[in-house]
C-alpha cells in the first residue's frame, strides 16, 4: 500500500468515524462562494483539523470545513476552502479532498473557481462554462506508482468535463437568463499571478481563462471514474489584457460581486444534476 493511498483511507475513516452522510454531488467552492452554505440544508459539518492528515488551507476567506447536507432533495458534499499547490503541499495532498469525496459516495465533481480571463470580450463578473482544460504547468497527481483500487494506470483524458453536465449547464444558464461564456482553462502554479508574456503564451495554446487551482482536482477525479463539471467566475482580465495592476483585493470583490447570479446557477445545476444520480 502507498503512503499517499494510505493517507486518503486515513483520512477517510476518520471522516467517517464522525459523518455517516452519503453525498451525491461534490462541490468545490472556489473565490465568492464561500457563503453558499448559507442556502444548504445543513446536516453536519466537519472541520479540515479534525480529519487525521487532512491538508488544511492557508488562503484568506477559505473557512477550511466539509458542509454536509441538501441542495433542494440532492445530497451533497461541500468544501468550504480548497487546498493549493502554491501554498507547498505535494500535488497528492491538494487533490486529496477530491479522492475523499469520491470515496464518501459522491459521483459527480462540481468545480467552481476564479479565473483572469483572456478570451475576447471578457469583462470581470463573467461565468465562464469549463469545456477543457489544459493542465500541463503543474505536476500530475498520478506521478508515482498507480493506485490501482483508485483507477487506471493511463487513464483517457478526452472527456474530462462530462459532455451531459456541460448540456445541463447550458440549460440552466438559458433558464435563468445568464450568459454563460465557454471555454479552456488553464492552470499555472502560482501563487503570483501571470505576466503579460504568460498571458500570451496562454492565448496561443488556447486558453481562455487561467487561475491556481481546479484542473489538477479534475485529473484526479478522472482518473477515480468522477463527471466533472466546471464554472469559473472571472474576477479580472488577466495581466497584460488589463491595463490594471492585479491584486487578491480586486479577485475577491469582483468575485463577491458575482456571487448571487453564480449562486443561482450553481443551485440550479445541482438540482439537475441529482436527477441523473438516481
Amino acid at each position: 500500500m502507498s503512503e499517499v493511498y494510505d493517507k486518503l483511507m486515513r483520512c477517510y475513516e476518520s471522516v467517517r468515524k464522525q459523518i455517516d452522510f452519503v453525498p451525491e454531488v461534490a462541490l468545490v467552492l472556489g473565490s465568492g462562494l464561500g457563503d453558499y452554505a448559507k442556502g444548504i440544508r445543513v446536516e453536519a459539518t466537519l472541520d479540515y483539523h479534525e480529519i487525521d492528515g487532512f491538508p488544511v488551507s492557508t488562503v484568506p476567506g477559505h473557512a477550511g470545513r466539509f458542509i454536509f447536507g441538501y441542495v433542494d432533495e440532492v445530497p451533497i458534499v461541500c468544501m468550504q476552502g480548497r487546498v493549493h499547490y502554491y501554498e507547498g503541499y505535494p500535488m497528492t495532498d491538494v487533490v486529496l479532498p477530491a479522492r475523499l469525496m469520491k470515496l464518501l459516495g459522491a459521483k459527480v465533481l462540481f468545480l467552481t473557481n476564479a479565473a483572469g480571463g483572456i478570451q475576447q470580450g471578457m469583462h470581470a463578473g463573467d461565468l465562464m462554462l469549463i469545456t477543457g482544460q489544459i493542465a500541463s504547468f503543474v505536476p500530475s497527481p498520478l506521478i508515482g506508482p498507480n493506485m490501482d483500487e483508485l483507477g487506471a494506470r493511463f487513464p483517457d483524458m478526452s472527456e474530462i468535463y462530462n459532455r451531459d453536465l456541460i448540456m445541463i449547464a447550458r440549460k440552466c444558464a438559458a433558464e435563468l437568463g445568464i450568459d454563460l461564456k465557454e471555454g479552456t482553462y488553464l492552470q499555472f502554479t502560482g501563487p503570483a499571478y501571470e505576466s503579460p508574456q504568460e498571458v500570451a503564451m496562454a492565448r496561443i495554446l488556447g486558453a481562455d481563462a487561467v487561475g491556481m487551482s481546479t484542473a489538477c482536482e479534475a485529473v484526479a477525479a478522472n482518473h477515480m471514474g468522477m463527471k466533472i463539471v466546471g464554472i469559473s467566475c472571472i474576477s479580472n482580465l488577466a495581466c497584460g489584457i488589463s491595463p490594471e495592476p492585479l491584486s487578491h483585493e480586486e479577485v475577491q470583490k469582483s468575485a463577491d460581486e458575482a456571487a448571487p447570479k453564480f449562486k443561482k446557477l450553481v443551485t440550479q445545476m445541482i438540482k439537475e444534476i441529482g436527477k441523473t444520480c438516481r
